[in-house]
């Protein structure tokens, strides 16, 4: 089969899957993508070849400013110089990373959009919310996992505790007067202080922000005393002054603030929480696009300059298989499924 040929035979596909799609009792979105998967199949020794031939969307289903898209603009200026195309990042934030994410599930698998997303629309909203519209273990294929990074209990200065105890004795005397901010509705952000509310027998009122760089200017300035926030995002402002760091969610302490002790350490036996980033692409994307990426992303990570950026912004590199991480997702599907169920934490 000649190039034009499969061309014309991909293009086909897509416009019967858009017209099909957009009437009543259509053929299914999978039906479509497997009808497409087929016809790429058939031409994967050309995508081996010509793969990229024009610019990849790379989605971060979060808005500018917060740790996914810092770390995002990261790995795509160095996919960019790894595979001679423009990799730009697309910023498609709403409903706690789902929108962007499910722009991503309804791409065509061409190799041509990418998702570089936290864990929040992947480990954890698929329990928290009813009625998201995808499946992230059936619709989205994953690619490499990036990074992971504890996050870090942090306190406005004006709120009047220095230690972890000092804020349970706050909150358990005052129970109706604090809220925390979060980075929205199912994010590790959010999740982590859910388990925090659990575990330490104190109640505090959420309000969730459409990503975490809205969510920080509000506890920056005050507006919200108390949040839960990646070490990408907090450090800066702890380093600085501007926030007061309590406590660490990790099992240890991390060497990035190796004298705040972890919650575990502070009287809340148990406590465990982390983030993590990763890339993934439609169901059906040809493996020998998805096996490129991973390629060129374990070489990316494996850089010195990469691994010291890594560092510098408090998150620990990760160099997984795809398969492994496969594994790894379908257990923090279990692990955060438990904490939404015995936290009681909802979507409102």
């Amino acid at each position: 089969m000649k190039e034009a040929v499969k061309s014309r035979a991909r293009e086909f596909v897509r416009v019967f899957c858009h017209l099909t799609l957009a009437r009543p009792n259509a053929l299914t979105r999978s039906r479509c993508r497997a009808l497409l998967a087929v016809v790429l199949l058939l031409s994967a020794p050309v995508w081996a070849q010509n793969w990229p031939a024009k610019p990849i969307r790379f989605i971060v289903p979060f808005p500018p400013g917060g740790s996914t898209d810092v770390l995002g603009r990261i790995v795509a200026a160095k996919l960019t110089d790894a595979l001679g195309q423009q990799v730009v990042v697309d910023n498609r934030s709403g409903a706690g990373g789902i929108i962007g994410t499910d722009v991503v599930v309804k791409s065509a698998p061409d190799g041509y959009t990418l998702l570089m997303t936290a864990s929040a629309p992947i480990a954890i909203n698929v329990t928290l919310f009813k009625n998201i519209p995808y499946d992230p273990r059936k619709d989205l294929v994953p690619v490499s996992r990036i990074g992971s990074t504890p996050l870090v209990l942090v306190i406005h200065p004006s709120v009047p505790a220095r230690s972890v105890k000092e804020l349970i004795a706050l909150l358990r005397a005052r129970p109706n007067d604090f809220t925390y901010a979060s980075a929205g509705n199912g994010t590790p952000q959010h999740l982590s202080a859910e388990l925090f509310k659990t575990l330490a027998n104190v109640k505090m009122n959420h309000i969730p922000f459409k990503g975490s760089g809205p969510a920080m200017i509000d506890v920056i300035s005050g507006q919200i005393p108390i949040t839960f926030e990646v070490f990408i995002t907090a450090l800066t402002y702890v380093k600085s002054g501007r926030l007061r760091a309590l406590a660490q969610t990790g099992s240890t302490r991390s060497a990035h603030l190796p004298d705040v002790p972890t919650i575990g350490e502070t009287g809340v036996p148990g406590y465990e929480s982390a983030g993590w980033y990763g890339i993934f692409a439609p169901a059906g994307t040809p493996a020998v696009v998805t096996n490129r990426v991973h390629s060129e992303m374990s070489r990316i990570m494996a850089a010195p300059d990469m691994q010291q950026r890594m560092a510098d912004l408090g998150a620990d590199p990760a160099n997984e298989t795809p398969e492994q991480f496969g594994a790894f997702i379908r257990a923090e599907i279990i692990k955060w499924a438990k904490v939404i169920k015995d936290s009681g934490a909802t979507a409102d």
